[in-house]
């Protein structure tokens, strides 16, 4: 347990006409986009936040429940120091509650008492990726939003020993924790699970808005950014909508790279059939003719959306057969064929 980041007294006495014996001492969480109203003894959104006697907690500080040193790849970051292993880890803990959640175990806390995990301090994690040759550090399988606080700490240290540092997140964090983290924070996946509040309201508890704000707002500070989106027949996969989704890429950043991943029943989600590959490619396909640069299919294993080739002369760059990768003809970050330069982190000096 440590003392949360982010957080500040609230207290609506004056408004209501409360007093000092009979007003609890709430706090107001700002670390994410449902910056919480919290009374005392009680938790945020993601039950890993407390309120103890005014001061706000994290109850999933000290608490590694997975590590793993992962190709970069499964991110998935194709963009982004390619063919490199990522040391990653996590806390238990999200601010979302979707039906389709992929992680659950992890990720869905049911009480303070169901928060499990191993005491890791930062400075054995940098250790732990220097040791794997890993480089960088992945803050990874839940949602590292809301273990900000060993995020954090373990990023300024491996900044100082020359690790990158990579989050895989909802975007569903608040402006002044993206100000927090940014200064070393290098890449990002984002989760961009549909276009409609609607989808977002109803299926993972929250909003649109702050995810796409956190996308700008990344890009805007120099993250190295690549984007997911999970199709799930019938609920995110209407033309218009993606249309719209696509046209907000291209807003952006038209060489963002897009990954559009195949929906298998998942957690509170079984009923709903694995989504079609070739609705997958379909989506790709109109992404392409829109004038997205990089695109690719995720659990499909399809040959024709794996590769990078370069949006010039369409020369294939690199080869994927799932996580081994074979760079062809990407030199210094650019085509060797054209000299098209290619959007992405390609060294660590960076």
């Amino acid at each position: 347990m440590k003392q949360a980041f982010l957080f500040k007294p609230y207290d609506r006495g004056d408004e209501v006409g409360g007093t000092q014996t009979n007003l609890k001492r709430k706090v107001r969480c700002i670390l994410c986009a449902h910056r919480c109203i919290i009374d005392e003894d009680q938790f945020g959104i993601c039950k890993v936040r407390k309120n103890s006697e005014g001061r706000l907690d994290s109850l999933n500080y000290d608490r590694i429940a997975s590590a793993s040193n992962d190709p970069i790849e499964k991110k998935p970051l194709y963009h982004f120091l390619p063919g490199s292993t990522t040391f990653s880890f996590a806390a238990m803990g999200c601010n979302f509650k979707c039906q389709f959640c992929q992680n659950h175990s992890l990720s869905m806390v049911q009480g303070e008492r169901h928060i499990y995990g191993e005491p890791v301090p930062p400075e054995r994690l940098v250790d732990k990726a220097l040791q794997y040759g890993s480089r960088s550090i992945s803050y990874t399988y839940s949602e590292p939003t809301v273990f900000f606080e060993i995020m954090i700490e373990t990023a300024k240290i491996a900044r100082e020993k020359g690790l990158k540092n990579v989050m895989v997140t909802n975007g569903y964090m608040t402006p002044e924790a993206l100000d927090e983290i940014s200064p070393y924070l290098d890449a990002a996946n984002i989760d961009l699970k549909a276009f409609t509040e609607d989808f977002y309201k109803k299926y993972c508890g929250a909003r649109l808005a702050p995810v796409l704000n956190t996308i700008r707002g990344m890009k805007a500070k120099g993250i190295w950014v690549e984007l997911t989106t999970l199709m799930i027949p019938g609920l995110n996969d209407n033309p218009e909508e993606i249309k719209q989704l696509i046209s907000f890429i291209l807003e952006v950043d038209p060489s963002m790279p897009w990954h559009v991943s195949r929906f298998y029943p998942q957690y509170r989600m079984t009923d709903i059939p694995p989504t079609n590959p070739r609705s997958i490619y379909n989506v790709l396909e109109m992404a392409s003719k829109m004038g997205v640069k990089y695109l690719y299919a995720g659990n499909v294993g399809s040959e024709n959306w794996s590769d990078t080739r370069c949006p010039s002369c369409e020369n294939t760059l690199i080869e994927r057969d799932g996580y081994d990768i074979r760079v062809m003809q990407l030199a210094n970050g650019c085509c060797r064929s054209c000299g098209q330069p290619i959007a992405g982190v390609w060294s660590t000096t960076r």
